[in-house]
């Protein structure tokens, strides 16, 4: 699971079946302060996303089962939007001088 933002949807009227009725939208990945990693894909919508909203995303395997569709041709979900994201800078700066 990692955190991205919303900025694009897609509008296809030509897709595989089973994505019919599925909201596809474009998001871009960020780290835990918000800041984009430059990375964008598409994701499938669970929750209802908005563009510049800040989400949790899910790959694999767990966003076809965030439908509960195991078939589905996807590999990005969107599952949750986030309201606040609260870090601990001394810890944050305490791991990534470990690694």
């Amino acid at each position: 699971m990692f955190i991205g933002r919303v900025v694009g949807h897609i509008w296809a009227t030509k897709k595989e079946e089973s994505l019919s009725g599925m909201k596809l939208m474009v998001v871009c990945k960020t780290n835990d302060h918000g800041k984009d990693m430059g990375e964008t894909f598409v994701a499938a919508d669970v929750v209802g996303a908005g563009i510049g909203e800040r989400v949790l995303v899910v790959n694999g395997s767990t966003a076809r089962k965030a439908f509960n569709d195991d078939s589905i041709p996807i590999d990005a979900a969107i599952v949750g939007i986030i309201d606040t994201v609260e870090v601990d800078k001394s810890l944050a700066e305490k791991e990534s001088k470990e690694l």
